[in-house]
Parts: structure tokens; C-alpha cells; sequence
């Protein structure tokens, strides 16, 4: 995601709680450790980034995880509770935090990663297909409240992702159908421009060959 942007010229600030400025040469890339776990939190990385650069323009949210291999029945509270915090809540506090500065840029983007989940469920995989719906959900509100101002937002909808992670847990899949970061990376950056300005409220599928 941080290389789309900077490929397509923008200024990034990558965050995260484990981020390194080593991790890109661009001179654009400015590393930044936070987190967005807590509404306190949150705040802080925004105002932190307005401090330093003075505007906010594209908030792009990766924030998530997964849990699964249980059925709803068998699903206990922990991991419930799990998924709607990194799923839900972090979207819910980033949004809160960075909208007002979005706005203010006069043609703010949101651009987050759900999963195809959201809309197209599964077994065992109850309490994160709910947190993924519940973010879709709130994106299409905020999407809604904030086009008087010129911000847009949509959500992206994945389907399996051709990560490390996924293909060491699943050795024996067909990884060609599996859809590749970089694209997903690339179709978010293209939302971010001038040119997608009239795309929102969007949930897009990205499900690759599946």
C-alpha cells in the first residue's frame, strides 16, 4: 500500500506500532509507530500527523485480523471480541479522528481493506465476517455524512490474499487464484485520485480467480 502511494507521487505517513523508516528509501515516506486500538490513541497519531505536515488528505485503513475455523455455536466471547476490536473498533476511532481534518482538505479520501467475507460469508468464520460487515457499514455511513465536503469513501473487498501468512497456513491451494496485494494496493491509490472523485460509498469486490 505505502509503495502504490508513493509510486502514484503522494506523500505517505505509514504507521503502525512496529513501522521503520528504513523500510522505504523515498524521501516521501515518513515512518511513524502508532496505533489507532484506543479513541485516545487515534487522536494522538492524527493530531501528531497534522502537526508535522499540516494537512491530512487520504486516510487509508488497513487495520485488521482474522480468526476462524469455528462455528458460531463454538465461537467464544475472546475471539469474538477480538475480531470486532481490530475490525471494528479501530476503524470506528481512526474515522472519528481523521474526518474532521478530511474535510477540511476539500477532497478527502477514505479508502479501507474489508474482505470478502463481509458479504459473502462462510462457515466458521462467523465473528469475522460480522466485524468485516460492521466496517463495511460504517464506511458507507461516513460515506454519506461527509460528501457535502467533498470526501469520498469506499471499501475494498479481497477475497484470500497472496501473503506469507496465508500460504504457509494453506500450503496446498492453488496460489495463482489468490488475489495479489499489489493489485488491491494499486485500485486504493486509484481512489485516492482525482479521478475516482465521483466513486462513493463503494464496496468493491476483489476476488481474484476464486
Amino acid at each position: 500500500m505505502v509503495q502504490a502511494f508513493l509510486d502514484a507521487g503522494a506523500t505517505v505517513i505509514g504507521t503502525s506500532r512496529k513501522t521503520k523508516q528504513s523500510e522505504f528509501s523515498n524521501p516521501e515516506f515518513t515512518a511513524l509507530l502508532g496505533e489507532i486500538s484506543s479513541a485516545d490513541a487515534a487522536n494522538v497519531l492524527v493530531k501528531t500527523v497534522l502537526d508535522r505536515f499540516g494537512r491530512l488528505d487520504v486516510l487509508a485503513h488497513t487495520v485488521g485480523g482474522f480468526a476462524g475455523g469455528q462455528s458460531v455455536v463454538d465461537t467464544d466471547d475472546a475471539t469474538f471480541q477480538r475480531m470486532f476490536g481490530l475490525n471494528v473498533n479501530s476503524t470506528f476511532n481512526i474515522l472519528r479522528a481523521g474526518i474532521p481534518a478530511l474535510r477540511k482538505s476539500g477532497s478527502g479520501r477514505i479508502i479501507a481493506i474489508g474482505s470478502r467475507a463481509a458479504v459473502d460469508p462462510g462457515p466458521g468464520v462467523g465473528a469475522y465476517s460480522a466485524s468485516k460487515a460492521a466496517m463495511v457499514s460504517l464506511i458507507k455511513t461516513v460515506a454519506l455524512e461527509n460528501r457535502d465536503a467533498g470526501v469520498t469513501a469506499n471499501v475494498l473487498l479481497p477475497g484470500t490474499m497472496d501473503t506469507p501468512a496465508n500460504r504457509m497456513a494453506m500450503p496446498t491451494a492453488d496460489f495463482s487464484k489468490w488475489v495479489k496485494p499489489a493489485n488491491v494496493a494499486s485500485l486504493a491509490a486509484w481512489l485516492a485520485s482525482d479521478a475516482a472523485k465521483e466513486i462513493n460509498g463503494a464496496a468493491i469486490p476483489v476476488y481474484g480467480n476464486a
